[in-house]
């Protein structure tokens, strides 16, 4: 029992054991309905709702009820009378015969409906969010995020972690995203970042004998956004000395089941192990969903021989021949399969031929480039059937499976063939540690560059890059990345040939990451560890995909709070302290 001096019980507590109890409830007008000069409120706070009924003649306040006014009430449990009683609500077989009101205080009339049946456009919702925060829907979505993070802390104490915050003001560091920067009053002309992560800070920790650190960690970037991207977000960030790869995987595995037994979900246990090579080559993403099949079929060393020109040229270029069987879709319209094409070249396929099986055979404008022998080696190679629909991208193997797999995803969700309830993790694994970059000429850390090479690897570091694979692996659900981590680099040496290698300067390694290249110098161990979404997560646990619907005061697609009008601008007397002066172009 929630028992205050304003009130003795909640909105969402009573029941049929507490008719004849004199009770007080505090809350908001949800509804207000008068049946016969008697007035029936529905009585909401955070908890639930709760029937109340006034009669005027006795307290004449309740004729000026309105909706969200807050009030408190005292009066009586009794029993809803027959065929008014709402079994699907805790509350829903009592109402309270009410003796005393008081209003608290008087509400404007809402701008939208404080109803979970009827959502205002996002932009209003931001901007009175306070009243959006009321719906029980969002309610639900905050406790469930508390209950992730609770579990989280009780779990990780269990396994003898320590929660260590590190700094929110700290040195700009290069990590794949823009920084916050912050002006330094008392140090003109100098700025702090706002952490795009605590990376460097957990690195030092395990140098410094933490050994298993975690923390609820507010991580800031300064990039696009997107429904799964905000400006600022939380991980839960963790790192351990002395440790493999699967002692790591052991650990977040068993984070992950405790984490979903609060939603009453059972996951299966360990994970699903998958190369990056694999994911890529079946599912055209490093962050697969493996909730149905649809894997994308290799078929390069098939068609080399076939007189279709794109193939030939591409496999010459040594690229690649990727195909789809979309089983069933050969009744796809012609305005449908180029909206597939379409989605292929936003993925820069240069396009995506395709052909329906009937009777045995393809039917498509390219299959007079394919002879009869090897169209029947193809529907037996994909498994084909009459009324599937084949579909093919030739291009650079990364080009190819990406393109072919947002084509997989975007077939899935129009068959509605992806289970809603299923949660399918796996870990994908071996990645290379670097990237090509064609526009700048030059190799990039696939993730970051403290990630530790395999050990048969290191020797490759100086004769092909390329070939150079990491510790390094992503958890992903549901074709969600959920985090991603490593085994860092632990010896200054290697640190710095990692460096040099993403064209880093002895120089410009001492002037950013100094700090942690002298603290290597003091026998750091081997360790590594992973930064685990809390937003996308608990988005995942509730079956959404806009982040913003489980972050208490997001920002909208423009960087902006509608609420409280952030970013603001700022005096001149606030810049001049600052020593900065402005040039900018303000938006109209």
């Amino acid at each position: 029992m929630l028992k205050t001096s304003y009130r003795t019980h909640t909105c969402g507590q009573l029941t049929s054991k507490e008719i004849e109890k004199e009770v007080k409830l505090c809350g908001w007008v949800a509804s207000r309905r008068d049946h016969g000069g008697i007035i029936f409120i529905d009585l909401r706070d955070r908890y639930g709702f709760t029937q109340i009924v006034l009669d005027p003649e006795k307290i004449p306040e309740a004729d000026k009820l309105r909706r969200e006014w807050c009030i408190q009430i005292n009066g009586k449990v009794r029993e809803r009378p027959k065929g008014m009683k709402n079994l699907k609500m805790t509350t829903g077989e009592i109402e309270i015969e009410v003796k005393n009101l008081e209003i608290i205080s008087e509400s404007k009339v809402p701008p939208f409906e404080i109803d979970d049946r009827s959502e205002a456009n996002e932009e209003l919702r931001l901007k009175y969010r306070y009243l959006d925060l009321r719906r029980p829907i969002m309610q639900q979505s905050l406790l469930i995020r508390h209950k992730v993070a609770q579990a989280a802390r009780e779990y990780l104490s269990s396994q003898d972690f320590t929660e260590i915050e590190t700094p929110i003001l700290v040195k700009p560091t290069p990590e794949g995203a823009r920084d916050y920067l912050v002006p330094s009053r008392v140090n003109p002309g100098k700025f702090y970042a706002l952490p795009q992560s605590p990376q460097l800070y957990k690195q030092i920790l395990m140098v410094a004998g933490c050994d298993r650190y975690f923390q609820l960690a507010r991580c800031l970037r300064d990039e696009d956004l997107r429904a799964d991207r905000q400006p600022e977000h939380t991980q839960i960030d963790i790192e351990m000395s002395f440790v493999t790869e699967e002692d790591i995987f052991n650990v977040i595995e068993g984070l992950m089941e405790s984490i979903f037994k609060t939603r009453d979900i059972k996951i299966k246990k360990p994970f699903i192990r998958i190369p990056y090579n694999e994911a890529m080559s079946k599912y055209g993403s490093d962050k697969p969903d493996l909730r149905f099949e649809l894997e994308l079929i290799d078929v390069t060393e098939l068609v080399k021989n076939s007189s279709f020109e794109v193939f030939k040229s591409t496999i010459n270029d040594k690229g690649i021949v990727k195909c789809l069987n979309a089983a069933g879709c050969s009744k796809f319209s012609r305005t449908e399969i180029e909206e597939l094409i379409e989605l292929a070249k936003r993925y820069h396929a240069k396009g995506m031929a395709w052909a329906k099986v009937e009777k045995g055979k393809l039917e498509s404008s390219i299959t007079k480039y394919i002879d009869e022998k090897l169209q029947k080696e193809l529907i037996k190679t994909t498994k084909a059937k009459d009324g599937d629909l084949l579909l093919f991208v030739a291009d650079n193997f990364k080009i190819s499976c990406t393109a072919l797999g947002q084509v997989r995803l975007a077939i899935a969700n129009k068959l509605n063939i992806i289970p809603k309830d299923e949660y399918k993790f796996c870990w994908v694994v071996d990645f290379p540690l670097f990237a090509w970059n064609d526009e700048e000429q030059k190799w990039e850390p696939e993730h970051h560059p403290f990630c530790m090479p395999k050990k048969e690897h290191i020797k490759l570091l100086d004769s092909d890059p390329g070939k150079v694979y990491a510790t390094l692996y992503d958890l992903v659900l549901n074709g969600v990345e959920l985090c991603s981590g490593s085994l860092r680099i632990h010896k200054p040496e290697i640190q710095k040939k990692i460096f040099s290698i993403i064209g880093l300067s002895e120089e410009e390694a001492e002037r950013k990451f100094g700090f942690l290249l002298e603290s290597y110098k003091y026998a750091g161990p081997p360790h590594g560890g992973v930064g685990i979404g809390v937003d996308r997560l608990v988005a995942l646990i509730i079956g959404l995909t806009d982040i913003r619907e489980v972050i208490a005061f997001p920002k909208n697609k423009a960087a902006e709070c509608p609420m409280d009008g952030s970013p603001s601008d700022i005096n001149e007397k606030q810049l001049k302290e600052l020593h900065i002066k402005l040039d900018v172009v303000k938006k109209s």
